[in-house]
């Protein structure tokens, strides 16, 4: 399962006008979502940029409850490569949720709020030990999804779970 909160957020009519509610009630949806897949045995990936402890613990704690396998990897860029690929993604949006983004980066106070985004993924991973970084390289997709297949083949059955 692609579970992309972004995407639940979008499912939420009017999210635009209470997006801190329309954020908290969509990983809400998100957790329940998951629990249903990983209770069924499908992967589930959350590709998400996760600056919050407390989701990332909630998603930890819920493999916890089923037994399942937790993986926690973060695709590493410079600030200048992401303000780059932002200002890329915003220019031509592909997606209705990456048009979402680029609405509550601008209502978050703009490049400046995109920095502290970036600044608090980059607390958060180093908070989080456990953490698998892969350089993100634009251009790169196949190579980065290869690495990602190697890192998740190399987990210790005893580093599968929390």
């Amino acid at each position: 399962m692609n579970l992309d909160i972004d995407v639940v957020r979008g499912l939420l009519g009017q999210w635009s006008d209470h997006p801190t509610q329309a954020g908290l009630l969509a990983r809400r949806m998100a957790l329940g979502m998951a629990r249903i897949a990983l209770g069924a045995g499908c992967d589930v990936i959350v590709p998400q940029f996760l600056a919050r402890p407390e989701f990332v613990t909630e998603l930890e704690h819920l493999t916890g409850e089923l037994d399942a396998r937790f993986v926690e990897v973060a695709l590493i860029a410079t600030k200048d490569e992401m303000r780059a690929w932002f200002a890329t993604r915003s220019a031509a949006p592909g997606t209705a949720a990456q048009e979402d983004a680029q609405l509550l980066v601008d209502r978050l106070g703009g490049p400046a709020a995109l920095d502290r985004m970036y600044d608090d993924f980059v607390h958060l991973i180093a908070s989080r030990p456990r953490t698998q970084t892969l350089p993100a390289r634009r251009g790169h997709l196949d190579s980065t999804f290869r690495h990602l297949q190697r890192l998740l083949a190399d987990i210790a059955p005893e580093e599968r779970k929390p």
